[in-house]
């Protein structure tokens, strides 16, 4: 049951994380096309660090760099 709770929550993040990729990659689009709002650029800055924290810690946690 362990295994199985483990499978589905490394698959969510995974989920999550692509789909973060996905939408910074929409803000950019955006970005070229006019300004963006205050909630856009603070949802890109966010969505950037909130990526790159992950990247970071999983590393950390994983391979212990």
């Amino acid at each position: 049951m362990i295994n199985v709770l483990d499978n589905i929550y490394e698959f969510s993040i995974a989920i999550l994380l692509l789909c973060s990729f996905f939408y910074v990659r929409q803000l950019k689009k955006t970005k070229r096309e006019r300004k963006l709002t205050t909630f856009e650029f603070a949802m890109y800055l966010i969505t950037q660090i909130a990526i790159f924290l992950w990247v970071g810690s999983f590393f950390l946690l994983r391979y212990g760099i």
